[in-house]
Parts: C-alpha cells; structure tokens; sequence
C-alpha cells in the first residue's frame, strides 16, 4: 500500500449530502415527538439513561486510543454506578484504578463540555477545541514525537496547543500515513469551523461523520486526536436532539477501515456505521423501563400509585391511531417480502433440483391471519443483545418461508414488531431461521438447530416511514439475511 500523503480538506461534497442512510431519517422525527413524551413520563429515567451512555462513551473512546484496558463486567459496574475507584479491582485493566478513574473522569467533563455548549449554543471555535483538548489530556503528561532525524522519543503533551512536530503514524506494512503539516495547521482548522457552520440544514449523521473525518485529516494536535473527534460527533448529534453515539471497542476495526475509506474519498461507510449506532441508541432510549425507575426513588405506595396513573395515561396515549399508520407499512413489507421470497426460492429450488425436488412453503402471519402469537420468543431472543424492548402489546406480523430438499429443511422468518414500553410509532424488522432434519424416509423432524439470527441489524420503521422512499433499501436487507441462512443451508445439503 503507497503512503497517504496529506492533502487540504475539502467540504461536504454533493455526493456526501446524498448518502443513503437507509431507515433512520424517519426515525429523527419519531424520536424528537417521543422525547418530549418520555420526560413527561419521568425526566429522572431519560437522564439516567443518558448518564450511563456518557459514562460508556467516556470508557470506549479511551480503549479506541489503547489508553487503556478494561474488561467487560467492569465496563458495565461503572457505566451503571458512576466512576468509582473502589468498583475497579487492580486485576480489571492495564494501569492503576486511580489514573483510569481520572481519565475516564476526564472523558466524561468533556463530554459534559460538548453539553453545556449546546444548551449555552456557544459556537464551534478554535478556542472551544484547545478547551475540549485540555479536559481530555489532563492526565496525559507526555506523547511520542519523530523527531528531523526519524526517532521516535517522548516529550512533553502540550494541552490545548496545536502541534509543533509531525505525527504522521506508520502503518504495519511501513507505509506512512501523512496528516496536515504543524505550519498548516491553523489554516484549516479554520477552513474546518467556518465550512462547519454553513452546515446546520444538512443530516446531522453525514455531518456529524464529515467533520470527525476532517478532523482526523488535519490531526491538529501531538495526541488526543481521536477523543477530540469523537466529542465533536456528539456535539453534532446533540444540537440535532439526537443522542450521543458509542463505537464500542468490538468496532474499533470496523471503525478504522471507515476512516481510511474516507481518506480515499468514500465517507458513506463511515456515516453508515454512525447511523447503526444512532439507531441503536434511539431504540435503547425507548426500551427504558419507566415504571421500574420510577419504583427505585420512591416509596412501594407511591409508585403503586404513580405507577397505574403512568399506565392509564399510556393506555390513553395509545388510542393515537396516527401512530399505528406504521402497522400499514409492516403490511405492505410483509407482502412485499413474500414476492421477494417466492422470487428468490422458486429460483433456489431450480439450482438444486439435481439434488432433489424442492418444496417450498410460504405462509404470513399476524392479527389478520389469527398466528401472531407465533415466534415471540424467538423475536425477544434476536433484540437482547440490542437491549430494545420488543411491545407485543401492539401488532406482531411475520412472514414464514420454507424449502425443504431430501432430509434437510430451512424455516427463514422475517418479523416486524413494535419497539418501545409504550406505543411510539416505530416498528423494526428482524429475520432469524433454523435448521431441521427429517428422519429417512418419513416426514417427522429428527433433530432441529438452534434458532440462529439473519439480520446483522434490524430494519426500522416508523408511521411518518414512506414505503416508496425504503423499498430498495427493505429489499437489500431482506436479500442480505436470506444469503446467510441459505448459505447455512447449503453448507448441509
């Protein structure tokens, strides 16, 4: 691989500004509605919620930088009770419990920072980047530096002052990476914040994934790059009423390769992977448990009390027809996915008729077809690791596909349900399958695999959600899980 060489920064081209970003516009619209419904029904549960995504933010922006290790029961202890020094035992990560528990008390003002800014609407400046730039680096004393000769050798980290050296890294395979020179640098950071500010009609995500990537280009400062970027993410999500996306340490490959395909001109993966996590954080957000927060502050009577009038209060708020209009759009994928189904199939059946004959079966389900209790557990089963909350209060519907070929049979279903404690208004879609094999010679299943998922992520849908607007984007998803159980399927034939 050649080296990178460093190159201006250019602003949001037109081809940026039209990255698909597939089903979460809709949901920018639904989440600021809900907003307002959720501090109604306790602003105490959305703001312990939003504590504990900044205490994560804080923790997985330090292993992205390999400050620091930390394992994973740890991680959960602080993102839930706060930054002490007495929940991390010495054996949980790679440096002392003090000097994490002050780096990662330092991420989190910063964090607080970008806040605080918003609610003030003080502007993105040089001055407030040298400021985020101190908080984050507090305990940081020194920084590696390639000096005129090639030596690497530590110096001292000068807070919230740009660079005076280079501090273009090496790849593995030797190439180097060439970020902005230090003589440039006050330049484009001024490029940067002036472009920034003619921004505010455009997608917070794209935005939000442009000047992070920018940033990353010029690299302003000798370390602390990365966190610096990572808060500017937030302090775009943020003045857009969105939430604070977490690139966990799992995606820091992930996450790296986005960056160097937008070196190379490419910024879609990158706000891609922005808009998963956004859409994650949102469906979180509606899966809170308002009424067990509740309980936790006050007394068993009182939150009996306050408990039922939430509830009253909810079954009132979910007579708005309007918001189960997206009932109607699951209907419309759920036909349009059996078209897809029986296309893709029928054609599937013919490649492996030298094997055998096929037999395929289709079948809808839902309130209209009398089955929509069917599946639910597998459905719970595919959102734990999203820690959404699956309302099967509302309508469940689902789509069943079936191809059964000598001894071996793949059951896909693809199902739509809705998210949240309360009717919000937004569905998401998710597909899992399982294997069965039949006894020879007769119809009665032998053995059947465990339930595995299809869907890398859900697809999400909302009642303000134009069906012609995701159509393609529906048709992707549902091509991209049906590949992978057919796939596992073809493995055993």
């Amino acid at each position: 691989m050649p080296d990178y060489k460093w190159r201006p920064i250019e602003p949001l081209a037109a081809a940026e500004r039209s990255i698909d970003l597939g089903d979460i516009r809709p949901l920018y619209d639904s989440w600021h509605s809900l907003q307002d419904r959720l501090h109604k029904a306790s602003a105490d549960s959305l703001r312990r919620f939003n504590d504990r995504l900044v205490r994560s933010l804080s923790i997985e922006t330090g292993i992205l930088e390999r400050l620091y290790d930390l394992d994973r029961g740890t991680t959960e202890a602080l993102t839930l009770h706060g930054f002490a020094e007495d929940l991390v035992s010495r054996s949980s990560t790679n440096i002392e419990p003090s000097l994490l528990i002050d780096i990662l008390r330092d991420q989190e003002a910063a964090i607080r920072l970008v806040m605080d800014c918003v609610a003030k609407r003080r502007e993105l400046t040089k001055g407030f980047l040298h400021e985020l730039h101190v908080i984050l680096t507090k305990h940081q004393e020194t920084t590696r530096a390639v000096d005129q000769f090639g030596n690497r050798r530590e110096i001292p980290l000068r807070r919230g002052a740009f660079k005076e050296h280079p501090n273009n890294p090496e790849r593995p395979d030797g190439t180097i990476h060439e970020y902005c020179p230090p003589v440039q640098v006050d330049s484009e950071v001024e490029n940067l914040v002036a472009s920034f500010k003619t921004y505010d009609k455009e997608d917070p995500i794209i935005v939000a994934a442009w000047l992070h990537h920018r940033f990353t280009q010029i690299h302003p400062y000798q370390d602390g790059n990365g966190r610096v970027a990572r808060a500017l993410v937030t302090l775009v999500l943020l003045r857009a009423k969105l939430l604070p996306l977490v690139i966990d340490r799992d995606l820091r490959i992930d996450y790296l390769n986005t960056l160097e395909t937008a070196d190379n001109g490419d910024l879609a993966p990158l706000a891609s992977l922005f808009a998963s996590l956004e859409k994650k954080a949102i469906l979180q957000a509606l899966s809170v448990d308002v009424d067990a927060e509740v309980a936790r502050d006050r007394s068993i009577t009182r939150a009996v009390i306050d408990s039922l009038a939430a509830k009253v209060q909810k079954r009132k708020l979910a007579k708005d027809e309007q918001l189960r209009k997206v009932n109607l759009l699951a209907l419309a994928l759920r036909a349009h996915s059996r078209e897809l189904l029986e296309t893709h199939l029928s054609a599937l059946g013919r490649t492996v008729s030298p094997i055998g004959k096929a037999d395929i079966h289709i079948m809808e389900g839902g309130p209209d077809r009398g089955n929509e209790h069917w599946y639910k557990l597998d459905v719970v089963e595919s959102t734990n690791k999203a820690q959404t909350w699956v309302n099967f209060e509302e309508d469940h519907y689902f789509l069943k596909a079936t191809i059964r070929v000598a001894n071996i049979r793949l059951v896909f279903v693809a199902s739509f349900h809705h998210i949240g404690r309360e009717l919000s208004g937004i569905m998401e879609a998710t597909s899992f399958a399982r294997l069965e094999f039949f006894e020879e010679g007769n119809d009665r299943v032998a053995a059947s695999e465990r339930r595995f998922p299809c869907s890398l992520e859900p697809f999400v849908i909302t009642w303000t959600t134009e069906e012609s607007k995701i159509r393609d984007a529906f048709r992707k998803w549902l091509d991209a899980g049906l590949a992978i159980a057919v796939k596992e399927w073809g493995d055993r034939l």
